[in-house]
């Protein structure tokens, strides 16, 4: 299973009598790179949260973001007893001052232990488990996500690596031919270049070897199909493991394999295929770049 570093995940729960939203959002990072942001009744849990998506996402910046919204009416946070305290308190004055018969409600709220902030979080007892089970399930939404958008690149990667898997094939079927006509055009020159001079054959036979070793590309081919092949077993891998640093480095050799072919190719048909490979491989490099 290949995953993307790309997602998005929400997932909604109670936390004690407290509703929690947690959204997450992943984009590409060479590292496991949280940032994390929790209401202050959370911040505790800072940590365990931490720990739970390095758990589950090895790579990747991954932004976390938690809102509560408290449960119940706003009645439930005035106390009534203290506000009817108040309220009689206040008219008492008005009577015994001679102050005009009206009160403000806004300003009896105001006053001391008539609105109990602590009323509703009394009750709430959360605990670290309830809001790791909600971003336990936000990071499965996001899993769920990354692994759609994983499966699309290994069937993009997939048919790039088949292109290059084909011009590397016209290149091996080309090199023996080459290596022929090279031998030949250098038997001419040295004739050309000789006339009517006697040219020592064993001396030619070795100028020639020395030529054709120099230009001898079969070793970069055998060691180009071994690493399509190998990335080809890990594009199809199963399990859950990350594989997004292997292919990276599978392609750094690609590419160091294709730079090698070209610059002893010295002929315009398997150049033609090295241009094609590495206008490939940087197509490759730009998804590789974005998975897990």
């Amino acid at each position: 299973m290949m995953y993307s570093m790309t997602g998005f995940g929400t997932a909604e729960g109670m936390v004690g009598t407290l509703s929690v939203s947690v959204e997450l959002r992943t984009v590409n990072h060479r590292f496991f790179n949280p940032s994390i942001k929790l209401p202050g009744a959370f911040a505790r849990w800072d940590g365990e949260v931490r720990e739970l998506l390095k758990q589950n996402i090895p790579r990747g910046h991954v932004s976390v973001s938690a809102r509560i919204e408290p449960q119940g009416a706003a009645r439930a946070a005035i106390n009534e007893e203290r506000f009817g305290e108040f309220v009689a308190l206040l008219r008492s004055l008005q009577s015994r001052h001679g102050l005009a018969d009206s009160l403000d409600v806004a300003t009896i709220l105001n006053l001391p232990e008539v609105v109990d902030s602590r009323g509703e979080q009394e009750n709430v007892q959360p605990s670290s488990a309830e809001l790791l089970a909600i971003v336990g399930a936000a990071v499965a939404d996001l899993r769920r996500m990354r692994a759609q958008e994983g499966g699309r690149l290994a069937t993009f990667l997939s048919e790039r690596v088949t292109v290059v898997e084909s011009a590397v094939a016209r290149i091996a079927e080309r090199a023996p031919q080459r290596l022929a006509d090279q031998r030949a055009r250098l038997s001419r020159s040295v004739q050309e270049l000789a006339g009517e001079t006697a040219v020592d054959p064993f001396r030619l036979a070795q100028e020639i070897a020395i030529m054709a070793d120099r230009l001898d590309i079969s070793e970069e081919i055998d060691r180009f199909n071994s690493h399509l092949a190998a990335f080809r077993r890990t594009l199809d891998a199963s399990g859950d493991e990350p594989v997004g640093k292997r292919l990276g480095f599978l392609l750094q050799e690609l590419v160091r394999e294709a730079n090698t072919t070209g610059s002893k190719a010295n002929d315009p048909a398997i150049l033609s295929d090295v241009v094609l490979v590495k206008e490939e491989l940087e197509r490759i490099r730009e998804q590789v770049e974005n998975i897990e």
